[in-house]
């Protein structure tokens, strides 16, 4: 099937070959079904066949499973047989087992590559969204993003943004005037936000060097496409940090590549699973972005295939973009499934051999109800079909292979070493050391002129009374010009004390001070 992702087919009762044409690939896409069903497989073959194509992948590994991709399948594994019946009833006459290149990432850097952005690529919008602020609170962050703007104060990693935050609560009153309202108790609820991001590992998200897009847009020497695979079981522990994360590089994406129009093959097809995590209680303004880009993403010659238990798990604006869908089976166990059921079913193009509803809802464990993008970019005519086999190992790989492969990555040893270079926490460092030494140093030379004075007066020199008067008159306005001066320096520093609570609680803030 020349310029086809072939899907699967079957024998009586079911479709002939159905396949996803790869010029309607970037019209994005939906792969549905309860638990146990088959999305993971019908996941693994659909990268297997892109990566076929010469197009490269991202995607999640969630349970942990999909590290086979990197390894072929064999003729020793107990499904073997039933792996061949099936290819040979389905028509998939040239099956064979193969191994697909594949790099792996993992946030937290233990199975995989770090991968990493900025705090000021991730926008207030997204972190707001990930530490779960209010609006005023969320406003506060957008006037803190401002701040760094105006001031050149460069936004890397999270003791960056610590740094800013205390900078901020420093001189609210001034950035009140000018900004809006800043609380501190706005800024106390966001640290507290960011000390829970950094107890749950987010910390590593954030930094340099950060990721290169052109990294998961590779292609391998034989003209394979890469399949990207992120290390996602143990991120899953942190709901809102994965969908955030995939949220961003999704945002990214649209936002650096080029328009390419309609290609003839994506130039990245992106798999978003557990895609419901994304819109779990999502404000309007997120879920608009994600529309937004899901619409208009595709000219940039990107794919999006959201993988999730439901179809009602998107909303109906963002599903309605896609066109291209493998739906496994729905369990009906109470009055709002079969809703949800009868709705999943009403989204097809009616076959008049079959109603959808019912093959929906009967369809095993493999199997799927399938439609995609006929000519023009019509939808097609809904069709029971059996998933093809994986060509790749089904199952995971041991962790001595993928470390090995990690190893032989074309980017090993690229995004291993964090970097930090001068940004916000060593601008602002520095600011609060020099307004400290200037401080000491008036401080100083304040006591050495009353010392003078002292002297001068203990040794009987030409002092009159009303010279002396005028020399105690001067020291106490001296008193008063070095109240003055650490009146500035305290408004610039706030208490050291104070620093030093906030240093202990958010980790080493202005540490070596």
């Amino acid at each position: 099937m020349d310029g086809t992702i072939f899907i699967g087919g079957g024998g009586e009762g079911y479709s002939e070959k159905q396949g996803l044409l790869l010029k309607y690939a970037n019209r994005h896409g939906l792969v549905a079904g309860a638990t146990g069903t088959g999305k993971t497989v019908t996941l693994q073959i659909m990268a297997e066949s892109f990566a076929a194509q010469g197009v490269p992948v991202f995607l999640s590994d969630v349970k942990g499973d999909l590290s086979g991709l990197a390894k072929a399948g064999s003729e020793g594994f107990k499904l073997h047989e039933a792996f061949t019946s099936r290819a040979e009833k389905i028509g998939f006459d040239d099956y064979t087992y193969g191994a697909f290149p594949v790099t792996f990432w993992d946030l937290y850097g233990d199975q995989g590559h770090p991968i990493r952005t900025t705090v000021s690529e991730m926008g207030p919008l997204l972190l707001s969204r990930l530490l779960e602020l209010t609006d005023a609170q969320e406003g506060v962050l957008n006037i803190a993003f401002r701040v760094a703007d105006e001031q050149g104060l460069g936004l890397l990693d999270l003791k960056d943004l610590q740094a800013l935050l205390v900078w901020v609560g420093e001189n609210a009153k001034d950035l009140s005037l000018r900004y809006g309202n800043v609380s501190t108790a706005s800024i106390g609820a966001i640290q507290r936000a960011l000390l829970v991001l950094e107890n749950q590992g987010g910390h590593k998200l954030f930094g340099e060097p950060a990721l290169e897009l052109s990294d998961i847009m590779r292609t391998d020497t034989d003209g394979r496409g890469r399949i990207s695979i992120l290390a996602s079981d143990k991120l899953m522990g942190a709901p809102r940090l994965y969908a955030t994360f995939l949220l961003w590089l999704l945002s990214e994406l649209f936002e650096e590549l080029p328009e390419v129009g309609d290609p003839d093959k994506p130039k990245l097809v992106f798999f978003f699973d557990e895609a419901h995590l994304l819109f779990d209680d999502a404000p309007k303004a997120l879920v608009d972005k994600v529309e937004q880009v899901a619409r208009l993403i595709r000219s940039k010659g990107v794919g999006v295939y959201f993988v999730t238990q439901n179809p009602a798990d998107v909303p109906e604006d963002i599903l309605g973009q896609l066109g291209n869908r493998v739906q496994h089976a729905l369990r009906a166990f109470t009055a709002k499934d079969r809703r949800a059921l009868k709705q999943a079913a009403e989204t097809y193009r009616d076959n008049p051999r079959f109603s959808t509803e019912d093959s929906i809802r009967e369809v095993g464990v493999g199997e799927a109800v399938t439609s995609f993008l006929e000519s023009k970019g019509a939808p097609g005519v809904v069709e029971r079909t059996l998933i093809r086999p994986p060509s790749s190992q089904l199952g995971p790989i041991e962790p001595s292979e993928r470390k090995a492969l990690i190893d032989a990555s074309p980017i090993a040893g690229k995004y291993e070493t964090l970097q930090d270079r001068e940004s916000a926490y060593e601008v602002l460092t520095k600011r609060a050391a020099d307004a400290a030494q200037a401080a000491e140093e008036a401080e100083r030379l304040e006591e050495e002129a009353e010392s003078v004075a002292e002297r001068e007066y203990r040794a009987g020199r030409r002092y009159s009374g009303s010279k002396v008067g005028r020399s105690t008159s001067r020291r106490k306005s001296s008193g008063g010009f070095g109240k003055a001066v650490t009146d500035v320096v305290l408004k610039e520093l706030k208490g050291t004390t104070g620093k030093r609570i906030v240093r202990g609680i958010l980790g080493s803030l202005f540490k070596g001070r």
